[in-house]
């Protein structure tokens, strides 16, 4: 659960619809051209939806801190069954958060790549923020 944070009478919500209907067209077109294709945003949102859960934060924030992890020791980690992080992974490595890697017996997870950790640590950094 997020920490309620007090607001400044500067910091409040304000009337969420504009006095005046009138679009900024030149504003427009500027941002518009800029704005990434709809399958990108479509892709950045389920790649955020991915992380939208507890445990699979979880996950990606231990893989964080230890470079790799087998599936048993994030089970430990986390509280949760094998095949309940298992499951997890599956579902991260679909949206290429995590990737599997075999050393002999073994499989070890680690994150696919260093913006995932970058895009983890910049939502703690956010919600801890004063």
């Amino acid at each position: 659960m997020k920490p309620a944070r007090s607001q400044s009478a500067s910091q409040r919500p304000f009337d969420e619809l504009c006095a005046e209907n009138i679009v900024d067209l030149a504003r427009v077109r500027r941002v518009h051209k800029r704005l990434e294709p709809s399958d990108v945003l479509l892709w950045a949102a389920e790649t955020l939806k991915a992380l939208a859960d507890p445990t699979r934060m979880k996950i990606v924030r231990a893989l964080m801190l230890e470079e790799r992890l087998c599936v048993c020791d994030i089970a430990t980690l986390v509280g949760v069954s094998r095949s309940g992080v298992s499951h997890q992974l599956r579902l991260l490595r679909s949206e290429r958060l995590v990737r599997p890697e075999r050393d002999g017996k073994r499989v070890y997870y680690r994150l696919d790549d260093e913006h995932v950790g970058r895009i983890v640590e910049l939502v703690l950094d956010h919600v801890q923020h004063d």
